[in-house]
């Protein structure tokens, strides 16, 4: 493999297009969708272009700044794992002061996109960015460093509806805490694949915390987050029909997503981890339809 020394300026670009995990785009799809069903709920239906392409970048741009910052946190410890073993800060293509330095352009790109938005964006932004740095951390301090993820990524919900010029309502809150629920159950979810690995080098996580009931308190945050969502929903009044078709929808995936994983299989788990893209999608249709 080749060193810091002696990598080529292709391998390089490789090596940050991976610390980025522009290959694995889930992470990237389970923000976007919470910030499209608030985009849509806040402006009451289709939100303008000019509101749309700048808060899409965001969440990119975003995305992948905290993963360049998780890596460098994990810098020491994703080398003793099986499924990060490979990436550019565990093999040492790359160094730590690289993926700062990926982290601050990437946050830096964020903040120009701020130009195009309300000056109160700009502002409820400075949240993002503190909980996007804080979180990778937590792990050594808290056994919820999920918690902390979840309220990073639903941090895009108020910033959308300040990008449309509303003030986060009881509406807004309601899609917050939903999905800082349904976030924490699948990051919970992914944990159990490393639990094994977590409890020999000391990272703590919620799949530690919640033992031998981490199946059925998954199952109860996924329940927590369909009815705050349907709360939403009832207050804008969007739940019926559609509203209420898609939720149901949720229910039966997650039901199925937890026919998969009682065994607590970690192959399984992971693929529902992923599976949960199919959430998102099916929330957000729900959603359009309601406005049609």
């Amino acid at each position: 493999m080749a060193t810091v020394q002696h990598i080529t300026w292709r391998e390089r670009l490789e090596a940050y297009y991976y610390l980025c995990r522009f290959d694995k785009p889930i992470g990237t799809e389970l923000v976007f969708w919470p910030t499209m069903w608030a985009l849509w709920i806040a402006s009451q239906g289709v939100p303008r272009v000019e509101i749309l392409i700048p808060m899409i970048l965001g969440v990119i741009f975003m995305r992948a700044a905290g993963c360049a910052i998780n890596d460098f946190a994990d810098r020491k410890v994703d080398a003793h794992v099986e499924r990060t073993k490979t990436r550019p800060l565990a093999t040492g293509i790359i160094r730590g002061r690289e993926a700062v330095f990926v982290f601050l352009f990437l946050v830096a790109a964020s903040a120009c996109l701020l130009f195009f938005l309300p000056i109160e964006t700009f502002y409820w932004s400075f949240g993002a960015l503190f909980l996007a740095f804080i979180y990778p951390f937590m792990k050594r301090y808290t056994h919820l460093p999920q918690v902390f993820l979840g309220a990073a990524f639903s941090w895009c919900i108020p910033m959308a509806y300040t990008a449309v010029g509303q003030t986060p309502d009881l509406t807004c809150w309601l899609l917050y805490f939903g999905n800082l629920a349904w976030t924490v159950a699948y990051d919970t979810q992914y944990a159990i694949t490393d639990r094994e690995y977590d409890l020999k080098i000391g990272v703590k996580s919620t799949a530690i915390l919640f033992g031998r009931y981490d199946i059925e308190i998954i199952s109860l945050l996924q329940l927590s987050s369909i009815l705050l969502i349907g709360c939403a929903f009832y207050l804008e009044d969007i739940l019926i029909p559609f509203g209420l078709i898609a939720l149901a929808v949720v229910a039966v995936d997650f039901i199925y997503q937890w026919s998969k994983t009682s065994d607590r299989d970690p192959q399984r788990c992971f693929w529902a981890f992923r599976h949960n893209r199919w959430v998102g999608v099916i929330i957000f249709i729900g959603i359009l339809l309601a406005y049609w």
